[in-house]
C-alpha cells in the first residue's frame, strides 16, 4: 500500500475502451445472494449522485466531480438522456451506474462502481453485464463507451474488456489530489 498526501500529484493512465455491436449474451441472472434490486433514480438530487460517487470512487482517487458546482451536475442529472441506476440491497446502496446517451449514436457508460465491502460478492458483473444491455436496449445506439484508469480497481480494464469492449486510446495523465489518499493496489 502506497498513502499519497493531499497537494500531492499522482501519475495515472486512462483507458478508453469502446463497443460497436450489442453483444450477444442476454440479461443475467440476478446474483443468489442479491435481496435487493437496481433501481432507477427518477430525478435524483445532486446530494445523492455525489454520496454514490463518493462511496464508490474514494478508495479510487475519484474526485474530479468535487470542483464541479450541483447547478451543473443538477442540469446533467435531470437531461433526459441521462440514466442513473442504484443497487440496493438491504436497504442502502450497494453500487451504482450512469450512462448518458445524449451525444447521438454513442452512449458513454460515465460511472460504474461498487462501494467498498460489497467488491467480490457477484455483483459487479451482473451489474456490469445490465449496463451494457441497458445501454443498448436505447434505439439508434451505435456504440458504447467507458473509461478506467490504473488509479480505478485494478481489475477494472479486464472486467469491460471480458463484457466485450475494446481499447480505443490510452492517455498519461497526472491529478492533483485534494484529499490523503491510500492505494492498495500497487
Amino acid at each position: 500500500m502506497t498513502t499519497y498526501r493531499a497537494g500531492e500529484t499522482v501519475p495515472y493512465t486512462v483507458t478508453f475502451l469502446e463497443m460497436t455491436e450489442r453483444p450477444s449474451y442476454d440479461w443475467p441472472h440476478t446474483p443468489t445472494a442479491m435481496t435487493g434490486a437496481l433501481l432507477r433514480a427518477e430525478a435524483p438530487p445532486v446530494w445523492y449522485f455525489r454520496a454514490l460517487y463518493d462511496a464508490v470512487g474514494r478508495d479510487y482517487a475519484w474526485t474530479d466531480l468535487h470542483a464541479s458546482e450541483d447547478a451543473e451536475i443538477d442540469a446533467w442529472l435531470k437531461k433526459p438522456e441521462v440514466a442513473l441506476y442504484s443497487l440496493i440491497d438491504k436497504g442502502w446502496p450497494h453500487g451504482f451506474f450512469l450512462l448518458d446517451w445524449s451525444a447521438g449514436e454513442t452512449c458513454e457508460l460515465c460511472y460504474f462502481g461498487l462501494v467498498p465491502g460489497v467488491v467480490g460478492r457477484g455483483f459487479g458483473s451482473w451489474m456490469l453485464r445490465t449496463a451494457i444491455l441497458t445501454a443498448w436496449a436505447q434505439d439508434g445506439v451505435g456504440k458504447l463507451t467507458v473509461n478506467t484508469c490504473t488509479l480505478d480497481h485494478p481489475r477494472a480494464l479486464i472486467q469491460y474488456q471480458r463484457h466485450g469492449f475494446s481499447v480505443v486510446r490510452r492517455e498519461d495523465r497526472t491529478r492533483l489530489l485534494t484529499r490523503d489518499w491510500t492505494k492498495a493496489q500497487d
